[in-house]
C-alpha cells in the first residue's frame, strides 16, 4: 500500500472517449461545470457495461446503485469541440458498497486512446478528477450484499479492483 491507502499495483481504468458539443458550454466558452458530473455517470455505466454487466440487467436483477457521495476537482477547463476521455477505475469496495475514481482528460485529435488503461495515471491532460461512492440497495432502498445478490458481478469487481475488498462495509 502506498501512505494514501491506495494499493500498489497498477490500476485498471476504462477509458471513453467523447467531444465537447456547444451546449455544454457555457458563456465564458468552458464546459458548464455539471457537465462532469453527467460525464462521471456515463464512465461508471460505460466501464459497467464494458465489464459484461449493464446497469439495465442490474436493475432487472433487483438492485439500484444510489450516489451517496460526490467529489469534483477543477483544474483546468475543457472547451467546445475539444476531444476528451472519460476515465474510470473502482476505488474502493465491499460487498455493499463502492466508489469510483474519475477523470476527465483532455487527448489531442490523433491521439489512439484504447478502452481500458493499466498504470495510476491514464493518458491525456488531467482537466477534472473526483469520484462518487454508492451503496447497493433493492427497490425497497434497504442495503444489499452484493456478493449474495449478484455474485457474478462481485467477483467481477473483485477482478478489476485487485482482489482485496478496500474500505469495510
Amino acid at each position: 500500500m502506498t501512505e494514501s491507502g491506495r494499493a500498489t499495483e497498477e490500476t485498471y481504468w476504462h477509458l471513453h472517449p467523447l467531444r465537447v458539443r456547444y451546449q455544454e458550454t457555457d458563456q465564458m466558452a468552458v464546459v458548464f461545470h455539471a457537465n462532469y458530473v453527467n460525464w462521471f455517470e456515463i464512465g461508471r455505466t460505460e466501464l459497467v457495461r464494458h465489464l459484461g454487466m449493464p446497469y439495465g440487467e442490474i436493475e432487472k436483477r433487483g438492485l439500484l446503485l444510489p450516489v451517496v457521495d460526490l467529489a469534483c476537482k477543477y483544474i483546468l477547463p475543457a472547451r467546445y469541440d475539444d476531444r476528451i476521455i472519460v476515465c474510470t477505475s473502482v476505488e474502493k469496495y465491499s460487498t455493499v458498497r463502492i466508489a469510483f475514481r474519475s477523470e476527465v482528460r483532455r487527448v489531442a485529435d490523433d491521439e489512439t486512446v484504447p478502452v481500458e488503461w493499466k498504470g495510476d495515471e491514464p493518458p491525456g491532460e488531467l482537466l477534472v478528477k473526483g469520484g462518487t461512492q454508492h451503496v447497493w440497495v433493492d427497490a425497497n432502498w434497504r442495503p444489499q450484499r452484493l456478493d449474495k445478490v449478484l455474485p457474478e458481478l462481485y467477483d467481477i469487481i473483485q477482478l478489476v479492483a485487485g482482489g482485496n475488498e478496500k474500505g469495510g462495509s
